[in-house]
C-alpha cells in the first residue's frame, strides 16, 4: 500500500475518532481494501489487528448466523457502489464467545470523479457503554445521564451547564486531529479549574462538556462561565500555540422532580442553541429563554413530550389555505401542528417545537404529522386534483438516515399521491451536510415530491441554499410584506426575491397576506400564490372541508 494513502487513512481515522462518542471507529480504503479499526474493537472482538486487509470478510465471520445474510447483502450494496449510506443492527461475537448487539453506521466518501474511495463509520456496542471519555478522561455522556437519574432519585436541586466550542473543525484542519484532541483536553482542564469543588464535569458528544452542580445557582454558574469565555478567547495556549476559542452555554435549574431527565436535557440543549444562534455565546438560562414562568414551561414540555410517547395524544393539525395569486382559487394548504389537553388548554407550537426539536423523540412526532397530513389531504383531492399539501420539516427529521425511506413508506401506506406533496424546509437546514441534502432532494424529485424553501430571507444562508438545492417554491416571510403598500424597501425586496426565484425556476408564495390592498400590491410582482389571514387563519380540518368542499360541492 502506498505510504501516502496509509497516511491519509490514518488522518481520516483520527478525524472520525474525535466525534465517535464512545463508539468503535472503522475506515476502509476501498481502492486498496485496507482498513483501520479502533483498538477497543480489536480487543473486544479478538480481531487480527487495527490494520486489516479484507476487513469486511474478517468481520463477517463474527456476525451471528441469523444476521449474516442481511449483513452480507448490505455490505455488497456499499462495495458495488449501489449505496452510500450504511445503517443496520446485528449481533457480533466477542472474544469470549458471547454475542453483543451492535449498531453499525457508515458512509461512502467518493473522490472528485465520484468513484467510491473510502467507507467509514462507527459501531456502537450496546453491551459496553463506556462511562469514561477516552480523550479527556472525564465522565462521558452515559455517566452524565446516570448521574442525572441519581439527582432525580434523591430529589436534589441542581444547576446544569452545557458548554461547547464553535468552529472546532477549523482547528482540526489547520493543526491536525492530535492537536485537536489536546485542545479538548486543555479545555476540560480549564473547566475543571473554574468549577473546582462546585460540581461534576462531563465530556458530552462532539466538543460539548457539562457540569452538574448542587452548590451553584444558575446565575452563579453563568458568572463563572463569563470569565471562562473571556479566558479561552484571549489566553488559550496548546503546545505554546495560541488558539482563540469561542464558546456557547445553556443552563437549566432542576427543581421539579415530576418531569423526566430527557425533558431536562432537551431544555438544556434548547438554551445552548439559543446561546449559539442568537446570543453570540452569552450564557442562556432556560428560565430566560422563553417568556413564561419557568416551572410551568418545563411541566408543560414534560407533558407534551410524554404525549409523543403515547401515540401523539393531544396533537392535532390545523390547515391554512394557499391561494392562486391570479385566480384566488384554492391551490393547496399548509399543515400546522397544535397540542391541547384539559389542564393547559391549547398550546401554540412556538412554545414546544423549538425545544422538542432537540429531543430524540421529535422524528416520531414529525412522522405523525406527515402521516396525518397525507390522510387529511386525500379528502381534498376529489374536488381539487391538483391540490398541494405543504408539510413543514425540521432539521431533526432531515438528519435521520432513514427519513427519505420514511416519507416514501408513508406515501405508499396512505395512498397519497407524491406529486401532491410539498415538503417545506427552512434555512436552519444549513446545519446539515449539503451533499446529503442534495441526494435527498434528488430522490424526492424523482418520485414527484415538491420541496419549498420557507421563510426565505430570514437567515444568512437562504441564498446559498437556493443555489445548492433544487427547490420548487420559495416562500417569502411575512416580515418582508407587512408594510409592502408603503415601504419601497419591502416592495424592492419582494421584487428581488421574485426575480431571484424565477432565475432558479422556482415559484413564489407570499405569507402574511392580511388585506385586499396587500394582495393587490403583491400581484404586481409576479408571485404565484398567496397565504395569510386575509383568506383564513389556520383552522381544523372539519372547518376547512366545510369551507372549501361542503359550501362549494362538485357540480
Amino acid at each position: 500500500m502506498r505510504k501516502e494513502r496509509l497516511m491519509k487513512l490514518d488522518n481520516l481515522f483520527e478525524a472520525l475518532s474525535v466525534i465517535a462518542d464512545g463508539s468503535y471507529v472503522y475506515l476502509c480504503d476501498m481502492t486498496e481494501d485496507y482498513s483501520r479499526w479502533s483498538k477497543n474493537a480489536v480487543d473486544f472482538f479478538n480481531l487480527p489487528d487495527v490494520y486489516m486487509e479484507k476487513a469486511n470478510e474478517i468481520w463477517e465471520e463474527h456476525i451471528h448466523p441469523e444476521d449474516k445474510k442481511l449483513y452480507h447483502e448490505r455490505i455488497e450494496e456499499i462495495f458495488s457502489g449501489q449505496e452510500d449510506l450504511h445503517d443496520m443492527q446485528y449481533r457480533a461475537m466477542a472474544k469470549d464467545g458471547t454475542y453483543a448487539v451492535c449498531t453499525c453506521k457508515g458512509i461512502v466518501i467518493r473522490d472528485e470523479n465520484g468513484v467510491p474511495e473510502y467507507f467509514g463509520g462507527t459501531i456502537k456496542n450496546h453491551g459496553l457503554m463506556s462511562y469514561i471519555d477516552a480523550v479527556t478522561g472525564l465522565r462521558s455522556l452515559y455517566g452524565f445521564f446516570d448521574d442525572l437519574e441519581s439527582v432525580f432519585y434523591h430529589k436534589e436541586e441542581q444547576s446544569v451547564l452545557l458548554v461547547g466550542m464553535n468552529g472546532f473543525s477549523n482547528i482540526n484542519d489547520i493543526y491536525g486531529y492530535t492537536f485537536g484532541n489536546r485542545v479538548l483536553q486543555k479545555f476540560g482542564v480549564i473547566l475543571k479549574e473554574k468549577y473546582a469543588g462546585k460540581g461534576a464535569l462531563y465530556r458530552m458528544d462532539g466538543t460539548k462538556f457539562a457540569i452538574i452542580s448542587h452548590e451553584l445557582t444558575p446565575e452563579q454558574t453563568a458568572g463563572i462561565y463569563s470569565s471562562l469565555k473571556k479566558e479561552v478567547s484571549h489566553d488559550f495556549y496548546v503546545n505554546d500555540e495560541h488558539v482563540s476559542i469561542s464558546i456557547n452555554a445553556g443552563i437549566v435549574r432542576i427543581n421539579n422532580f415530576d418531569i423526566s431527565k430527557e425533558t431536562v436535557y432537551s431544555c438544556l440543549k434548547y438554551a445552548y442553541y439559543e446561546s449559539k444562534s442568537r446570543r453570540l455565546g452569552e450564557a442562556v438560562i432556560f428560565a430566560d429563554a422563553l417568556s413564561d414562568d419557568n416551572r410551568l414551561i418545563v411541566e408543560k414540555l414534560n407533558v407534551i413530550r410524554n404525549s409523543v410517547s403515547e401515540n401523539c395524544k393531544g396533537f392535532y393539525l390545523c390547515y391554512q389555505p394557499i391561494m392562486d395569486a391570479d385566480t384566488e382559487q384554492l391551490k393547496g394548504m399548509e399543515a400546522l401542528i397544535r397540542w391541547k389537553n384539559d389542564l393547559y388548554g391549547i398550546i401554540p407550537p412556538i412554545q414546544f417545537i423549538p425545544v422538542l426539536e432537540q429531543d430524540p423523540l421529535f422524528p416520531e412526532l414529525g412522522k405523525w404529522i406527515l402521516q396525518q397530513a397525507m390522510e387529511d389531504g386525500k379528502l381534498m383531492l376529489e374536488k381539487y386534483p391538483d391540490f398541494i399539501m405543504n408539510v413543514n420539516l425540521s432539521y431533526a427529521q432531515l438528519e435521520q438516515s432513514d427519513f427519505v425511506e420514511t416519507v416514501l413508506q408513508l406515501l405508499q401506506q396512505t395512498g397519497f399521491p407524491p406529486e401532491n406533496l410539498c415538503l417545506e424546509i427552512t434555512e436552519r437546514c444549513r446545519l446539515l451536510d449539503i451533499s446529503l441534502l442534495k441526494k435527498m432532494f434528488k430522490t424526492f424529485r424523482e418520485h414527484g415530491i415538491r420541496v419549498a424553501l420557507d421563510d426565505f430571507g430570514t437567515g444568512f444562508s437562504s441564498l446559498g441554499i437556493l443555489r445548492e438545492l433544487p427547490v420548487d417554491t420559495v416562500k417569502i416571510d411575512r416580515e418582508y410584506v407587512k408594510n409592502v403598500e408603503k415601504s419601497a424597501s419591502d416592495q424592492n425586496t419582494v421584487k428581488f426575491i421574485s426575480n431571484l426565484a424565477d432565475a432558479f425556476s422556482a415559484e413564489v408564495c407570499v405569507e402574511g397576506v392580511e388585506t385586499a390592498q396587500m394582495r393587490d400590491f403583491l400581484r404586481k410582482y409576479g408571485v404565484n400564490s398567496l397565504q395569510g389571514y386575509f383568506y383564513s387563519k389556520p383552522i381544523p380540518l372539519e372547518q376547512f372541508v366545510e369551507k372549501y368542499i361542503q359550501k362549494h360541492p362538485l357540480e
